[in-house]
């Protein structure tokens, strides 16, 4: 194998809190209840040459963007077979899921579109959202590779991993 380098980035500052409801394939789900998800980033690259430096700053605002959209928030999977949406005006969003019905003001609430809000799905969808924002960025690089790894307490979490 050749040489190759890793960057990884942590910080507390890129924390975000959000609600969720994880549901099942037989249609139950989980109460409403959040958590202090702590992300974080690793980066695998082939050259670490003056030429092809990766700023670390450009990954660190693009997850600061994910925090501050995500941070506080009602986190709903948008593709679920479970969730059917109502009504979603400026002010409120009005859904069911499960059975269930839920109105919440609607800049309380992120609309993801995955199938379910697991550690599994953040970790995709933080990758995803990474890769819209740095796409020339990771284009032009060499990167071999990013792992997404989102921590939902401590200790506990997904790592997800996308091959370039």
């Amino acid at each position: 194998m050749p040489d190759q380098y890793e960057v990884r980035i942590r910080k507390e500052a890129l924390k975000f809190a959000a609600s969720h409801m994880t549901v099942f394939p037989d249609g139950t789900k989980e109460s409403l209840h959040g958590h202090q998800y702590q992300p974080s980033i690793s980066i695998v690259f082939k050259d670490a040459q003056f030429e092809s430096m990766i700023p670390f700053s450009r990954f660190k605002d693009a997850m600061k963007k994910i925090a501050k959209l995500w941070d506080e928030k009602v986190l709903i999977a948008t593709e679920n077979p479970f969730y059917k949406p109502h009504r979603s005006g400026r002010e409120e969003h009005e859904f069911e899921l499960c059975g269930k019905r839920y109105v919440l003001p609607a800049d309380e609430v992120v609309l993801l579109k995955t199938d379910n809000i697991t550690c599994e799905r953040l970790a995709e969808a933080y990758f995803e959202f990474l890769r819209s924002e740095l796409e020339e960025l990771v284009s032009r690089s060499g990167i071999l590779s990013m792992t997404v790894y989102i921590e939902e307490s401590p200790g506990q979490g997904v790592a997800y991993t996308h091959a370039f």
